[in-house]
């Protein structure tokens, strides 16, 4: 499916999940920082790792692979948690490895196709093509589903 350029410029954090690249709008991300291991919450969904303990604060943290309907990422030594802000709740995303920072102009960023499992629609915003491939760029607003993780 082709479609019209959108309408989005600026930077973009790169993650890598098993061997897909994805991006994240760098002005939600607050922090990146190497695996801490969690408490589990009980009855959370399969995504959810648990929660860590962040200067006090408790952060759940979800495996974006998993969240992204691809095979969980393995947590190891070298897996990182990048901090983002998502609709005035701050989370943690379980990544493999973080990638680069790339600046993105207007009409780079070509609309995802309309496919896959309801569970994950509307998760890829977009994907932009780079001479190394495709990397899909995660709409975040969709990441946090609201009644699964209001008690968290």
């Amino acid at each position: 499916m082709t479609g019209q350029p959108l309408a989005t410029s600026g930077e973009l954090i790169t993650v890598v999940i098993g061997e897909q690249r994805f991006a994240i709008d760098i002005q939600l991300v607050r922090e990146i920082r190497g695996w801490t291991t969690s408490t589990p919450l009980p009855n959370a969904p399969d995504y959810v790792l648990g929660v860590i303990n962040l200067r006090g604060a408790v952060l759940p943290v979800l495996n974006l692979a998993a969240r992204l309907g691809l095979p969980a990422s393995e947590v190891r030594a070298s897996s990182v948690v990048i901090v983002v802000d998502l609709v005035g709740r701050t989370v943690g995303l379980l990544v493999d490895a973080v990638s680069d920072i790339i600046n993105v102009g207007e009409g780079e960023i070509q609309p995802a196709p309309v496919i896959g499992a309801a569970s994950s629609k509307g998760l890829a915003r977009g994907m932009i093509t780079t001479e190394e491939g495709i990397i899909t760029l995660i709409d975040m607003s969709g990441i946090l589903p609201a009644p699964e993780l209001a008690a968290a």
